[in-house]
């Protein structure tokens, strides 16, 4: 299953005439343990982990404590080998210098960019984390 990344709270998804070229998720369900060494950082507010899978990478991102973002590291447009970099709440493809916010659904954060960055649903039960596109 492949779903068009658009999220009706940070995007008018009933105009996708721009939206139709953006990048579309790829089939993921990955289920992690907060309690693991490589995800210490991510168990405090404002920290995050770099975890396998995906495209290019999932950046897993610790909101306030207890609601978490994550993020394809895969660049909006599809032109850059290298992985977005994370710095201060935003996502860069260091490529085309395009950024996107963690706190707007991936929305893009730079003029004349309409793609946001691929986003996956998080779900905490316990120490566990479910990342998916479902």
């Amino acid at each position: 299953m492949m779903l068009i990344i658009c999220f009706s709270l940070f995007i008018n998804c009933s105009d996708t005439t721009n939206l139709t070229n953006c990048i579309r998720s790829v089939n993921l369900s990955f289920i992690t343990d907060l309690n693991n060494p490589a995800l210490i950082n991510a168990q405090t507010p404002g920290g995050f982990a770099e975890l396998p899978g995906g495209v290019k990478g999932i950046l897993l991102f610790n909101k306030n404590g207890k609601d978490f973002v994550a993020f394809d590291r895969l660049c909006p447009k599809n032109e850059c080998e290298t992985p977005m970099i994370f710095e201060n709440r935003l996502l860069e493809c260091i490529c085309h210098e395009g950024k996107y916010s963690l706190d707007f659904g991936g929305g893009p954060q730079t003029d004349g960019f309409e793609c946001p960055a691929i986003q996956y649903n998080v779900t905490k039960n316990g120490s566990s984390i479910r990342i998916s596109n479902f």
